[in-house]
């Protein structure tokens, strides 16, 4: 019989918990003398510290980035172009919760678990095949979902907004 598996026999992956670094306590720890700090140098005195910013001379991140102020500007991150501004539906999903004849607005997604996020603009794409005549209205149509769907005899019609 297997043994039985419960909170009460949890444990730590071997080898993911460590004990703690004792600097200092004799040569045999392995971390006496010097405490890992190597001989000679700022850094082996007290009070060094290396910043973390401090790229040895290169200018640091922090003033090769946009100046943008405001903590949560999305502009403050130089990630526009990559930003995704539609939450995605597939066909695949239609297919599978949608019947025939049924009409595909966003909120009968978000029912559904579909297109969740809230104010977020939907985009049908065309991962999946359809055979149900559905009349899909989203805010943008993939080329392929749009053919898709017109090919299994249902129409798609763009929300603005």
């Amino acid at each position: 019989m297997a043994a039985e598996i419960g909170l009460h026999s949890l444990k730590p992956k071997p080898g993911s918990r460590q004990p703690r670094k004792r600097v200092g306590r004799g040569e045999g720890s392995g971390l006496g003398k010097t405490s890992g700090r190597g001989e000679n140098g700022a850094g082996s005195r007290s009070g060094s510290k290396s910043r973390p910013n401090a790229e040895g001379g290169q200018m640091p991140i922090h003033m090769r980035m946009r100046k943008l102020r405001g903590p949560h500007m999305k502009k403050s991150m130089p990630f526009e172009k990559f930003r995704t501004h539609t939450q995605p539906v597939n066909l695949r999903d239609l297919e599978a919760r949608f019947d025939a004849g049924a009409e595909v607005t966003p909120e009968a997604l978000t029912q559904r678990g579909l297109a969740t996020r809230k104010g977020v603009p939907v985009k049908v794409l065309g991962q999946g095949e359809i055979s149900k005549k559905l009349t899909v209205h989203a805010h943008a149509f993939s080329k392929s979902a749009r053919e898709k769907i017109e090919g299994a005899g249902g129409t798609c019609t763009v929300l603005d907004g």
